[in-house]
């Protein structure tokens, strides 16, 4: 039946500012001009021009700059309202606009004491978007004056607008801290009489009287932010004026009576405890006077605070715990939910303080706020018992399908980490998990079950086989191409392993006949791997025949995939291929071949790809997963990794924290920065650089300097990281003088670069640059290390130094150069193959007794420092017997391989003997490692 009522367009629902441009509104401007100004229209025209600038219309310089003009006549209109969105429309069109500074003198007239509130304070504001940092002088008087008014709209912003303006024109602002803390510290106005104030008025230079600052709460909270944005380049300033400031907190009488600037000063007692951590113990007193402020908001924000100590003990946490518990039964919504957060936070490092919660939390798990209800399940599968997860996981199931994407994926890691802690009851997670990707969701959702599938396969070997099998399941239908291929290749490692691999290869070969050309290519690559790690001949035969009928697939990768791996079966060629699990480094790669290509000195030499280390595939994986963010969050605080049954005592994980050489990543931004500086272009790719800066001060001295070392073919570059600490003096010209401890050894200084300047507190840097004179030499030896500078005093408010200064020295601790230097740890897929490859013909074994080693953990860590190596196949890691063989792989300065095979026995009577095997393509390079500990 036709309908003869309006479209909704003509009923006036959708709004006037939807039929209006750009052009309209410019032309309609003419109104600004007449005389006298009719303030409803000029209303409605300067609501369209913000309206299309909240919508991203932008405006010509020249459109920009007339409207500009054209809506400043309307100063002289006296309707306040007209007069307040005058100010908001110039606000936003003067960072477009040219010549915006010929309204300073409206807005100067309008910021008089005689002018209404609301003009003074929003005169304010629009001056500071005008402002820049030479007008900045002129204006001083009259930010100073406005900082200390006794109106709070004017305080307000007169304290914000001097928060910005610090950024460019910081000398200026930092003289206005005396206006700022009257501002803070002013009393009640009933408790104030007239006060003096030596602010000059607009108009004269004699001094004039008002009754007293703000008092409102707001004011304090700017006031606050705008004295640490001054203070914080000082930090015992910062200290002292949390000290200051949290004397009366919370008691009748204190000077913060506003909580928004409670919180703000918890904020900047944390910072103070970050920044000295010896402070730890006065601020944590702090915190916990702060948990009995009669502000909630307070109250949360110092139990968040106590919560993100590091190294807490549950004894310092309970407070905090105790104060979160009582919160969960608020009757406001958004304290609990402030209060589940910090708890379901605290309980992913530390589930055991946060355990006597267990019972709120499980009645909050019905709340009507499912965000409350989900963060609420979270926390008790990280602090639940084993007895309770299967009741825990019946719930869930029950509002799923209520609860947004980001609520699912919290709830589907949790439970992807709860398979660590509970493995026997994987049956009932895996349920879980294979009915949630049931539920309608996004590509986060999808990847967070599979990833935490992935978990069960990867811990829990009993719950393998089930796990393969729900990913089965999964790309039956799956929708994204990336989860497929994640799947897939997951199939092609584990599959092999399992008692009946065969009934994984349909559900791949699948994908090759149903799937788009990149899942394709991946199913051809997870078959090849079933022909060649299964040792059944009709597996492989099989196997050959459904890779043969990939040969005429549309795509050409599929085809050439196929084709290769045909031929890897047939050659039984298959190590370089499909068993490789090592990959290059992938940004340390990419550096070298940067620094190759723009060398014109290197062009007629080879790139050397065997200086190039390796590393795992699972490491490079776990790199860039970790750079997506997308890596699964740890249970209890501690890394993915199972625990191993037997380890040592020291806790090492299933990689050994000990490195000789940085993260390959670091090793990269190192190069990057080395190939910047002009002296160093010469020296060409970078070796190598160590692990982590080596401290040559105490924290606490008032220059603290640290070393790292840059190994070159030919060179070695020392880099010192100096701090000055002191705000009353400035170091120039910064020098390091380094005296090795013998005569005779084969460097010769090339390089002496200075770091120009140091402030309080911002690091510079100083290099010394050393070349190898005999090539085959590579010296050890100590440096002794003496700073040597100008100091000149400077002013600490402003940090102007003076134009005289003096010489001055300072002597630091020394720098070792040892043979782990020259040693890049390289990760190799096969230890056994690379050894017998090298041969014995410069093998050369020692038998030595480590006395200076309590056990045999800590044997290897002496070791793998001592050699610069890399432990391979978990080695590093003792696994709780009195004999133990650590195998380690390396390149040594040049690309020479180098591989060690410790064979290690412990007696509690005579410590650990040692039988030292190393290999290495070269005779020089086998007697220099074995050196290193003989």
């Amino acid at each position: 039946m036709m309908s003869y009522s309006k479209r909704d367009e003509d009923s006036g629902r959708i709004g006037y500012h939807h039929y209006f441009d750009k052009t309209t509104v410019l032309q309609e401007a003419r109104v600004f001009n007449e005389s006298p100004i009719n303030a409803r229209k000029c209303r409605a025209l300067l609501t369209k021009i913000l309206y299309l600038i909240s919508l991203g219309e932008t405006f010509g310089t020249t459109e920009a700059t007339e409207l500009f003009f054209s809506v400043t006549k309307l100063f002289q209109s006296k309707d306040s309202a007209l007069r307040q969105m005058v100010y908001l429309v110039i606000k936003e069109l003067s960072t477009v606009a040219e010549d915006v500074i010929m309204v300073t003198s409206s807005l100067m007239k309008d910021m008089q004491p005689t002018s209404e509130v609301m003009y003074r304070a929003n005169a304010i504001r629009v001056l500071r978007k005008i402002t820049d940092a030479s007008m900045l002088q002129g204006l001083e008087r009259f930010l100073k004056a406005a900082i200390v008014d006794k109106n709070a709209k004017v305080s307000s912003a007169a304290l914000v607008s001097s928060y910005h303006l610090y950024g460019i024109a910081r000398e200026v602002v930092k003289r206005w801290a005396n206006e700022a803390q009257e501002a803070i510290n002013a009393k009640p106005q009933s408790a104030v009489s007239a006060a003096t104030s030596y602010v000059t008025s607009f108009g004269g230079s004699a001094p004039q009287t008002y009754t007293a600052v703000s008092n409102s709460n707001i004011v304090q909270y700017h006031a606050l932010g705008l004295l640490y944005a001054i203070r914080q380049k000082d930090r015992m300033a910062v200290s002292k004026l949390v000290q200051n400031y949290a004397a009366k907190s919370g008691m009748s009488g204190s000077v913060l009576r506003s909580p928004f600037a409670q919180c703000l000063l918890v904020r900047y007692a944390c910072k103070v405890m970050e920044e000295d951590p010896s402070s730890t113990r006065a601020v944590y007193e702090l915190l916990e006077g702060w948990l009995r402020h009669k502000s909630e908001m307070v109250n949360l924000e110092a139990a968040k605070a106590i919560c993100e100590i590091k190294d807490a003990t549950a004894k310092e946490l309970f407070p905090a715990v105790t104060t979160l518990q009582n919160f969960l039964s608020s009757g406001k919504p958004s304290i609990k939910f402030a209060a589940i957060r910090a708890l379901n936070k605290l309980a992913m490092t530390q589930p055991a303080a946060v355990a006597p919660c267990n019972i709120d939390m499980e009645n909050m798990i019905t709340d009507q706020n499912r965000s409350i209800s989900t963060f609420a399940i979270t926390t008790l599968l990280k602090t639940g018992n084993e007895a309770s997860v299967e009741r825990l996981m019946k719930q869930i199931s029950g509002f799923m399908s209520e609860i947004t994407d980001e609520s699912k994926v919290l709830v589907v890691e949790a439970v992807g980490s709860l398979c660590i802690k509970f493995p026997a009851k994987h049956h009932v997670m895996l349920s879980f998990l294979s009915g949630a990707l049931r539920d309608d969701g996004g590509y986060d959702f999808k990847r967070a079950v599979v990833e935490a599938i992935f978990n069960f396969v990867k811990y829990i070997p009993e719950s393998k086989e089930a796990a393969l099998s729900h990913l089965c399941e999964i790309i039956e239908d799956c929708e994204y191409s990336k989860l497929s291929v994640k799947i897939l290749h997951l199939l092609g490692v584990e599959g092999p392993k399992c008692p009946q691999p065969t009934k994984y290869i349909r559900y791949i070969y699948n994908r090759v006949i149903l799937e788009n050309a990149v899942v394709r290519g991946a199913a051809v690559s997870a078959l090849a791997k079933f022909g060649v790690n299964v040792e059944d001949e009709a597996v492989k035969q099989s196997v050959k025949v459904l890779l043969s009928r990939c040969l005429d697939d549309a795509d050409d990768e599929v085809r050439d995939r196929a084709t290769m791996y045909l031929n890897v079966i047939k050659t039984g060629d298959e190590k370089g291929y499909v068993k490789d699990d090592s990959t290059y480094a992938l940004a340390y790669l990419e550096r070298q071949l940067l620094t190759y290509v723009s060398n014109p000195e290197m062009a007629d030499t080879p790139f050397d790809l065997s200086a190039v280390p390796k590393i795992s595939r699972q490491d490079e994986q776990e790199r860039g997963t970790q750079e997506l963010g997308g890596a699964l969050p740890s249970l209890g605080g501690r890394s993915n990794s199972p625990p191993h049954s037997g380890s040592a005592s020291n806790g090492a994980g299933s990689r050994p924290a000990i490195s000789s050489a940085p993260s390959l990543d670091q090793q990269a931004l190192y190069a990057q920065k080395l190939a910047e500086v002009p002296e160093f272009a010469s020296f060409g790719p970078l070796f190598k650089s160590t692990a982590k800066p080596v401290e040559l001060t105490e924290s606490e001295t008032e220059y603290v300097v640290s070393c790292v070392k840059h190994v070159f073919s030919h060179h070695i570059v020392f880099q010192f990281n100096i701090k000055n600490t002191l705000n009353d003096s400035v170091l120039e010209d910064v020098n390091v003088l380094m005296t090795p401890d013998n005569d005779d050894v084969s460097l010769v200084e090339k390089v002496l670069i200075p770091a120009p300047q140091l402030v309080c507190d911002v690091p510079g840097v100083a290099y010394v640059a050393y070349e190898r004179t005999v090539l085959d030499d590579y010296p050890e030896c100590t440096f002794t290390n003496e700073l040597k500078f100008i100091v000149k005093d400077c002013d600490p408010q402003t940090g102007e130094p003076d134009e005289e200064g003096f010489e001055d020295d300072y002597q630091v601790e020394e720098v070792s150069l040892a043979i782990a230097d020259f040693v890049l740890p390289s990760y190799i897929p096969s230890f056994n193959k690379a050894w017998e490859e090298l041969g014995d013909e410069y093998e050369v074994v020692e038998t030595l007794a480590l006395t200076s080693s309590p056990g045999l953990q800590e044997a290897c860590r002496d070791l793998i420092a001592l050699l610069g190596m890399q432990a391979l196949e978990n080695t590093g890691n003792v696994q709780g017997s009195n004999v133990h063989t650590m195998i380690l792989s390396g390149i040594f300065i040049g690309g020479v391989r180098v591989l060690a095979r410790c064979r290690m026995t412990y007696d509690s009577s005579t410590g650990v003997t040692l039988q030292l095997g190393i290999r290495s393509a070269n005779a020089e390079v086998s007697q220099v490692m074995i050196g290193a500990i003989a």
